[in-house]
């Protein structure tokens, strides 16, 4: 499939574009989306949580090329940004994402909640990300419930 933003090329499964970030699946809160919506808060304002369904994941293991390592060894003589790594990083994390969103989605879920990222340098040439939340069904909070009044 290709972004209807930046017109790239991404994988058919991706909710997000890697290059542009932009969403390519709709998402709502009725269960009868492509894919759960993803919040870093422990909590979505506006809704409650119906049901914790657990942790979910997505793991990655990435690696540039030889001629990447050479191209990027190089620009570190001039300084600045290495975007060969960047751009590597941006496609590890998205892909990451990916898997977390597709193992929550096998589990039912329409949201998760505490997105976070982690990741670890595997030998010298090599890195593991990890995408992590916990899976949860969500849904809106009646008006009256929605605004609280301090006095």
């Amino acid at each position: 499939m290709y972004c209807p933003k930046c017109g790239k090329q991404v994988d058919d499964s991706a909710v997000f574009c890697p290059f542009c970030r932009a969403q390519l699946k709709a998402t709502d809160v009725s269960g009868k989306a492509d894919a759960p919506m993803l919040f870093t808060s422990n909590y979505v304002p506006g809704f409650r949580i119906d049901k914790v369904l657990g942790m979910v994941y997505g793991i990655t293991v990435r690696s540039r090329g030889l001629g990447g390592n050479i191209i990027a060894g190089l620009r570190t003589l001039g300084g600045g940004e290495i975007k060969e790594y960047s751009e590597m990083a941006t496609q590890a994390r998205q892909q990451a994402l990916d898997r977390l969103t597709q193992h929550a989605q096998s589990l039912g879920a329409n949201a998760v909640i505490s997105v976070m990222f982690d990741s670890t340098e595997i030998g010298n040439t090599m890195d593991e990300i990890i995408a992590f939340g916990t899976a949860v069904i969500i849904s809106p909070l009646a008006e009256s419930q929605q605004f609280v009044r301090l006095s």
